[in-house]
């Protein structure tokens, strides 16, 4: 079985045995995205991680896309307070972290309190200081003080996506259920088209299972619902997948459109899911013109010491004469033949109620997707 990164899948969730006075211990209210990044700390998702960076690493992780201890690690977990809730910490103590919307208590032992250059983080990772980029946006919206230190998950409450959730450990049970030695992720943010269906069944066809694993969160206007994308992909794997070979599970965390970092971050979680090898696409985690096409392949010559496989996939097209998809190293006909999987022309077709062609999007999964009054986020 595929080892986590670090080497040990960490679990920092309350064992029932063990008895938490949270009286009298300052507390704060955190964002959804962190409490996401709690949840993901806990269950191992973000593993050899056991809490939200310190300074050393933070540093560290901007100018060497390493922690401290030179494990790859390439976007930054942090946490922001302001500065009145700065006023009732102190390091060396525990708080307490809640957040309502989702339900999660957890205590951190605060190791570290400390400022932060918001224009060199977004730089670092990035590529940018544009306030247009989404990411960066983000990263001038925080508060002015990061804490950092291990936490400690007490409580959380139902979701909506429950039923598609598997832990790390979860995962790595079922795929040795199944016998599966070798196995390949799929990160995805979309319904399936042909194109995608074609990246993941050809990756398939190398091991023996495949790990969909689309990303539930926050997400930029004009992106699908979390909810559309899981019914989309139900439908695929209901009618165009043998049952004992592919394995639908979703991971909460917010999209930061970091091009060649988030792909290597993306890579280190769906290792830590046990997955072998991960699908790496054009412009990966990508958003507008920030990041060449495939910036986020020639990332993974830095990181020998990995440990999960990349399958690059570059450009698919369908060709008529072919007749069927293809991709550059093996289609020999000129592009005039080529038709380009067009996600904003398939967007326009659903947004308008029409099915996209039957060389596009399979029509089961385009009547599922149409099944939803409003399908994109607004």
């Amino acid at each position: 079985m595929q080892k986590p990164h670090g080497g040990k899948l960490i679990n920092r969730c309350i064992q029932k045995k063990e008895p938490i006075d949270t009286k009298g211990l300052p507390k704060i209210e955190i964002k959804k995205e962190s409490a996401e990044d709690i949840e993901n700390i806990a269950n191992g998702v973000f593993s050899p991680l056991q809490g939200f960076l310190c300074n050393n690493d933070l540093n560290s992780v901007l100018k060497e896309k390493r922690l401290q201890d030179d494990t790859p690690w390439t976007i930054p977990i942090i946490l922001d307070v302001d500065k009145q809730e700065k006023k009732q910490i102190k390091e060396g103590e525990t708080a307490i972290l809640t957040n309502q919307e989702t339900g999660i208590i957890a205590k951190i032992d605060i190791e570290d309190i400390y400022t932060f250059d918001k224009k060199n983080l977004a730089e670092a990772v990035y590529g940018t200081t544009d306030i247009n980029h989404p990411g960066v946006f983000n990263v001038y919206q925080m508060r002015d003080i990061l804490i950092g230190g291990k936490i400690l998950l007490i409580k959380t409450q139902p979701t909506e996506f429950d039923k598609y959730n598997l832990t790390p450990k979860e995962t790595r049970i079922l795929f040795k259920e199944k016998g599966w030695r070798e196995i390949v992720a799929f990160q995805t943010r979309n319904p399936p088209h042909l194109g995608h269906e074609y990246v993941q069944k050809t990756a398939l066809t190398f091991v023996d299972g495949i790990f969909i694993n689309p990303i539930i969160g926050k997400k930029k206007p004009g992106d699908f619902k979390d909810e559309v994308i899981l019914a989309a992909y139900e439908t695929l794997i209901k009618h165009y997948y043998l049952r004992e070979r592919a394995v639908m599970s979703i991971l909460r965390t917010s999209m930061k459109y970091a091009g060649p970092r988030e792909a290597i971050h993306h890579a280190i979680m769906r290792k830590n899911f046990g997955c072998t090898h991960f699908i790496i696409g054009r412009d990966h985690a990508g958003v507008g013109n920030y990041y060449g096409p495939y910036d986020a392949h020639n990332i993974f010559s830095e990181f020998p010491d990995l440990g999960i496989v990349p399958i690059f996939f570059r450009s698919f097209f369908r060709c008529k004469k072919c007749n069927g998809i293809v991709n550059e190293k093996t289609c020999p006909h000129d592009t005039k033949y080529h038709i380009n999987f067009s996600g904003k022309k398939i967007r326009e077709l659903l947004r308008n109620g029409k099915i996209p062609p039957e060389d596009m999007m399979r029509k089961e999964v385009a009547e599922t997707i149409l099944k939803f009054e409003k399908p994109f986020v607004e």
